[in-house]
Formats: C-alpha cells, sequence, structure tokens
C-alpha cells in the first residue's frame, strides 16, 4: 500500500509542480504570468498577473507537499482549491467528458491523500505525523472548498452588453 501512495504523491503532486511552473514562470509551455494573468483577466480574476501568481503558487506548492508527503492533507486542500476554481469557471460548460473529468480526478485523488496518508515513504512519516483519517480529510476537503469558493467570488465576470432593440431589428 506504501509504494501505491507513493506512486499517487509522485504522479499528481509533479504534475502539479508542472502546471505551477508554467504560470509562474513559463516553463513546459505555459505562458508565464503576463500570459495566463491575461487569460485570468478574460476569465474574471483581476488583477490577472497577481492571481496567475496565487494560482501558480498555490500549485507548485501543493504539488510539492504532495511529492515530498509532508503536510499532505494541506497539499490536497491546496489542489482541491485550484480544481473548484478550474471546473467552475473554465471547464463546467464543456460538460464532464471532454471537459472537467481529469480536473475532477486530479481533485479527488488528492482528496483520496488526505483521508489515506502519504504512506510510510514521506516526510509526515519521517517525522512521525500521523495526519491522515476522516477528520484530516474532511478538514482538507472543507478548506479547498472554503478557499475555492472564496477565489470564485472574487471573480468580476463582465457580461456582454445589451444589444439595442433598433440593432436587434437590423441584424434580423
Amino acid at each position: 500500500m506504501d509504494i501505491g501512495l507513493f506512486v499517487l504523491r509522485l504522479a499528481i503532486g509533479l504534475l502539479f509542480i508542472g502546471h505551477g511552473t508554467q504560470k509562474l514562470f513559463g516553463w513546459f509551455g505555459g505562458h508565464g504570468l503576463k500570459g495566463t494573468g491575461g487569460f485570468f483577466e478574460s476569465i474574471g480574476y483581476r488583477p490577472g498577473p497577481f492571481m496567475a501568481l496565487i494560482a501558480g503558487a498555490t500549485e507548485t506548492l501543493g504539488g510539492l507537499f504532495l511529492v515530498s508527503g509532508f503536510l499532505t492533507p494541506l497539499g490536497a486542500a491546496m489542489i482541491v482549491g485550484v480544481m473548484i476554481n478550474a471546473i467552475v469557471s473554465v471547464k463546467k460548460s464543456q460538460g464532464l467528458w471532454g471537459g472537467y473529468e481529469l480536473d475532477l480526478l486530479y481533485g479527488v485523488g488528492a482528496l483520496v491523500l488526505a483521508f489515506t496518508g502519504p504512506g510510510a515513504y514521506s516526510l509526515d512519516a519521517a517525522i512521525g505525523w500521523d495526519i491522515a483519517g476522516v477528520a484530516w480529510g474532511i478538514a482538507a476537503l472543507a478548506l479547498g472548498v472554503a478557499t475555492g469558493v472564496f477565489a470564485l467570488t472574487s471573480r468580476r465576470v463582465t457580461q456582454p452588453a445589451a444589444i439595442p432593440e433598433v440593432e436587434q431589428r437590423r441584424a434580423a
């Protein structure tokens, strides 16, 4: 079981380190803070570059926590919060299949680690911390949902301007 948890932590954690460093530094084909910030502005997160910094740092740090098995429930909560934002602000309109299924899987996989713990091959275990179980999983879920919802409520989505009635008739 410990080897399985180690593999799961590595897979999810390394992928999130990659996603975070795409946003922060433009690594792995990413757009860096400026490009990601522009995209974030377009979906209502303002100021875009600052929100890209927050997202990139959260993904990178959450990924590092999972890879190392250090403060695993906190790392899981960070991933859950980011995935809630990705699903609601970008992927929801695409539906489950071909839309947000991978984001959902990332969030659930991270949450599983909060419930089960990181396993024997982790810094948490090396330090002697037993931060796993139902209470830790629920705490990670609650923190992830709270931070995800907080970030979502900070969005300022602009609606397209209404077309005046005269223009509507002309277009028909």
